[in-house]
């Protein structure tokens, strides 16, 4: 859990000094480039105590800018994360949960704004490369939902013919163009290095207006490939080569924008759709310490690093540790560009005066954690965790696969509820609740709030504000 970082209070105040007087003088309609990984974990950089690799770029990313150490995807599954981060919702608010496929008859509904269509209104060229996740007809893919190019795979790519066990169940993987299938099962060594390539040059591409880009890498989700240029170059094995590779698409990105003299109008977002597959052995990631991992509302599932460079904007150097979401990302992007807000109700809060060294401000109060189809699995206000008892997935006492094939879990393990200190035991291993009966109070009355509004299968709330997905008919 450690950094590489130094911080201080007297360093603090002159971040807050030098940065937050000038946060109302922001460059008008900065580039945006917004990278997001699938299945990277919190210990899975550098920074973050990897080893065996090294991700430089990413290192010097964060050197040069913001690291958010306690931020928390949407949800902690693939399509349910992406919904809310591309729309700033809950996504049980949009109607998403799980991971759909191919046979899913679901998808982003019309009537959701996306990041992508909140700022085409001021004027923004916008662009998605990789993986999508939210609904593979037509109508529900990125040039149908404010995004005028797209090349990549419309859900992950092990949902494919070669899936370790899922017998003939997935047809081939499409890779797709706008809206048009161009190939089938594409070689995914390929992936990393075609969707940087096509990410650099929409930016060559994009110089004559402010753009948007969107860079969802399909790795390092297993089944883990890489290019020649990095195949065995790590310590670590397979795993740690495609973090490598990935690093490359970083430095690829942000050398780009130097050459083309764009880093002082660019803000870069770096961060994970959510915690590591940890079943799959060497070809999982690294939590970090952090309990549990993808599939589960335990800090292992949603806690990843996120970190954003804005040269000459946001300070360099700075971490942050104040309590942020994926779902914060639209809201403070639309702040940034001047851009009006999506119509219906939003859960995120703009973070921008923690991006730009305001150590006072505390945006973000509290969090859910939702799972599977509409659980409330606990709440949190920050430094307290409160974990409400439910059956989920727990991967501890399973032996973990390895090489490609998964290891075992247990999908329906009662947890107990607890109370967790998460200031001093982000492992979440000690429960304190009978020490702490006013906090557990506390956060009872915003579990409360949370039902009321969106709902919860474990105590059979259907929840009041709750919308529906696009759906095929």
């Amino acid at each position: 859990m450690k950094t590489n970082f130094t911080y201080s209070v007297a360093f603090a105040a002159t971040l807050m000094g030098s940065y937050t007087a000038n946060a109302e003088k922001l460059p008008k309609s900065p580039n945006i480039v917004l990278i997001y990984l699938d299945d990277m974990g919190y210990g899975d950089l550098t920074i973050t105590g990897a080893t065996g690799y090294s991700t430089p770029n990413i290192d010097r990313m964060a050197s040069q800018g913001v690291f958010f150490s306690h931020y928390y995807s949407p949800q902690a599954v693939c399509s349910a994360s992406r919904a809310g981060l591309l729309t700033g919702c809950y996504p049980n608010r949009v109607g998403f949960a799980g991971a759909i496929d191919h046979s899913s008859k679901m998808g982003i509904s019309s009537e959701e704004e996306t990041i992508a269509q909140v700022l085409k209104k001021k004027g923004y060229a916008t662009a998605a490369f990789g993986k999508w996740h939210l609904g593979v007809q037509k109508q529900f893919l990125p040039t149908h939902h404010g995004f005028d190019e797209y090349l990549g795979i419309p859900y992950s790519h092990d949902m494919w013919p070669n899936h370790p066990s899922a017998g003939k169940y997935y047809p081939p993987l499409p890779l797709i163009e706008g809206d048009q299938v161009i190939k089938t099962n594409p070689d995914n060594t390929r992936f990393t290095t075609l969707f940087t390539e096509k990410a650099v040059d929409f930016i060559r591409r994009s110089t004559s207006k402010p753009f948007f880009l969107y860079l969802a890498h399909p790795l390092p989700h297993v089944p883990l490939a890489v290019s020649e240029k990095f195949k065995g170059k790590s310590e670590q094995g397979l795993y740690g080569d495609v973090m490598m590779e990935i690093d490359w698409s970083v430095g690829q990105i942000l050398q780009t924008l130097k050459e083309l003299k764009l880093e002082k109008n660019t803000l870069v977002i770096f961060t994970s759709d959510n915690g590591p597959w940890i079943n799959y052995g060497n070809h999982a990631g690294s939590t970090g310490g952090l309990r549990e991992g993808k599939g589960t509302s335990f800090e292992g599932g949603q806690r990843v690093p996120c970190l954003m460079r804005w040269k000459g904007t946001i300070p360099e150097g700075f971490v942050c540790n104040k309590m942020v979401s994926g779902i914060d990302i639209l809201p403070t992007l639309a702040a940034i560009a001047g851009a009006a807000l999506p119509e219906k109700k939003i859960d995120g809060v703009n973070i921008l005066s923690l991006m730009t060294g305001d150590i006072n401000s505390n945006p973000r109060k509290s969090f859910y954690y939702y799972y599977r189809k509409n659980s409330l699995e606990a709440v949190s206000n920050g430094d307290w965790k409160l974990v409400f008892a439910h059956p989920g997935r727990t991967y501890e006492g399973f032996k973990p696969g390895k090489d490609g094939l998964p290891g075992g879990a247990n999908e329906n393990f009662n947890f107990p509820g607890a109370l967790y200190d998460l200031r001093r035991d982000p492992g979440e291993r000690y429960d304190v609740k009978e020490s702490y009966p006013e906090i557990v109070v506390e956060l009872e009355k915003l579990a409360m709030e949370a039902r009321e509004d969106l709902g919860d299968d474990i105590t059979n709330n259907p929840g009041k504000n709750r919308r529906e997905p696009g759906r095929i008919q």
